[in-house]
């Protein structure tokens, strides 16, 4: 029932006309409809998800003037799960831009109180602070602090898309299972601005893998309400051991099917409260958002200079798709449409085949786009290289896998990958020559790290691939192979011609066979041609 406590008087008419309209569902009420109930202290609406479909809703912190500045840079410096709608000015409690007729003291039907970053309470209203607002921190050189003091800073909510991910026909588990959505603290940094320091907290909603795209496409669209998904698949590449067990939010069941989708969130916000420990501040309790009358079409940034930035435009260059890398661990990854055609294109010219060799016969589609996200992924890359196909000569490797192999390193450098060249004992000297000569002439900044594997035992992969042989750490997260000879069923390794050429090669493929067993590398094998002496050693996804 609604109680008449929280501020803010509502005119008999207007009051018994929302009273109608919630006997029959609190879903077909506006966001100013709403705010009125909440304002009155209206107990079914513990959480505002699936409430005020079409409109966006706003994450909520409120700190002392002081650190308005640095929280403001710490925002903008991420903009994910930051997107800053409104900062108000030292002491507003309004905000026309976002809502109408709005009170921030009593417009939330639950607010959190931090006290030298400490959560000592949660309220249904400000108010009684505003009135009489007085600072109990334990630091007696802090003064008394007034409301007048205090800014208010709205930031984007996952929410605000939720209406639009149902009109695109994806279904809303946590809305659905009548819940809170799960809310998850990652290992991925956010960037430290001022005093202002905090892991990532992402939400995650259970998506229908047959709609990813449609779910993709249509929060892309929306940057003020965290944009596209930050990660797709395992939660584990997030530094999340248990979906089960949601820091913040309730847990959400997964269907058959489902797809676990995580965006960045705002409730970021209170983890950077939490550890710059400001001796008072106030936010919004998780699921506990602040309704504004934006609908969520509207994708302009709000701020106090009431600036805006344009919103996205439905070019191919910006259409984002869904493509899966690899499957255990589930993992897929963003493109847009004009990069996954581009790909495609190169795909059709490297399946040419002049020489009428049987090279469609190897074509899998998409395998090629598949390693290139791979690749665009990584952060340690292992590549290796090297087929002495003359034998006879001295070095007697082939001349295509070598320079390309340092050309590749040079793409991965510039983009900031570690890189480490793998190669076979005997070519040691060459290769390192080569890669000297690559320096000298500026191909390459500075030498790269050149090492051999040695098969020792049977655990010589693994403790190669990964730190103290923990196939939870690994060295590295992608293996690239250009030019190199796979291992025959009869364990020899041989050239076109039939010729035994295994006193010429290392066991490096060993790498690859191991790297299928271990979660969270990928590998590539890249070749000019189909030969009959290569193997398939990749584990997902492999481009011949």
């Amino acid at each position: 029932m609604l109680t008449v406590a929280k501020g803010a008087t509502l005119s008999l008419r207007l009051f018994r006309r929302i009273c109608d309209k919630v006997s029959d569902n609190l879903h077909s009420l506006d966001p100013a409809e709403l705010r009125l109930l909440i304002r009155n202290e209206d107990s079914r609406i513990t959480t505002t998800s699936g409430l005020a479909n079409g409109y966006q809703q706003a994450n909520v912190v409120i700190l002392p003037k002081h650190l308005a500045n640095d929280f403001e840079v710490f925002c903008r410096s991420n903009p994910a799960p930051l997107p800053l709608l409104y900062c108000s000015q030292p002491g507003e409690t309004s905000c026309p831009i976002l809502a109408k007729d709005a009170d921030i003291r009593t417009d939330i039907s639950q607010y959190r109180v931090y006290q030298d970053g400490v959560l000592v309470k949660s309220v249904s209203s400000l108010q009684n602070y505003s009135d009489s607002l007085r600072t109990v921190s334990q630091n007696q050189l802090v003064p008394c602090v007034e409301w007048s003091d205090m800014v208010c800073f709205y930031l984007g909510c996952s929410f605000g898309f939720e209406g639009s991910l149902k009109k695109a026909g994806v279904v809303v588990r946590n809305v659905e299972q009548g819940r809170n959505v799960s809310m998850y603290k990652t290992a991925v940094p956010c960037i430290r601005a001022g005093v202002f320091n905090s892991p990532l907290v992402v939400s995650m909603r259970p998506v229908p893998y047959p709609v990813l795209d449609a779910a993709v496409q249509v929060t892309h669209l929306n940057p003020q309400a965290h944009g596209a998904p930050v990660h797709i698949g395992d939660a584990a590449f997030l530094g999340i051991q248990d979906l089960s067990k949601p820091d913040y939010g309730d847990p959400v069941d997964l269907h058959p099917g489902d797809v676990p989708v995580f965006w960045a969130c705002g409730v970021t916000a209170l983890e950077a409260v939490v550890s710059t420990k400001p001796y008072l501040a106030f936010s919004h309790s998780p699921g506990c958002m602040f309704l504004t009358d934006l609908q969520d079409s509207f994708l302009g940034c709000h701020t106090s200079d009431s600036k805006k930035s344009q919103p996205p435009s439905l070019t191919p260059d910006v259409i984002p798709l869904c493509v899966q890398i690899s499957q255990n661990p589930l993992f897929y990854s963003l493109a847009s449409q004009t990069a996954v055609e581009k790909i495609r294109q190169l795909d059709v010219i490297i399946g040419e085949d002049p020489g009428l060799r049987g090279i469609k016969a190897l074509f899998i589609q998409d395998e090629l786009l598949r390693s290139c996200l791979a690749l665009s992924h990584s952060s340690s890359v292992a590549i290796t290289t090297g087929f002495p196909t003359h034998y006879m000569y001295s070095p007697p490797d082939e001349t295509d896998g070598p320079p390309g192999a340092i050309a590749m390193a040079t793409m991965l450098l510039s983009l900031g990958k570690q890189v480490t060249m793998v190669t076979d004992r005997r070519a040691l000297s060459m290769n390192q020559a080569i890669m000297d000569e690559a320096v000298r002439k500026g191909v390459l900044k500075s030498k790269i790290p050149l090492v051999i594997f040695e098969e020792i035992d049977s655990h010589s992969a693994l403790h190669f691939l990964c730190h103290h042989g923990d196939p939870t750490k690994p060295r590295y997260d992608h293996l690239v192979a250009i030019e190199r000879s796979g291992r025959a069923e009869d364990g020899n390794y041989y050239n076109m011609r039939g010729v035994n050429i295994k006193h010429l090669v290392d066991p490096i493929d060993d790498l690859y066979l191991a790297a299928k067993n271990i979660p969270g590398i990928t590998t590539t094998v890249y070749s000019g041609g189909p030969m009959p002496c290569e193997v398939n050693m990749s584990g997902v996804p492999t481009h011949w």
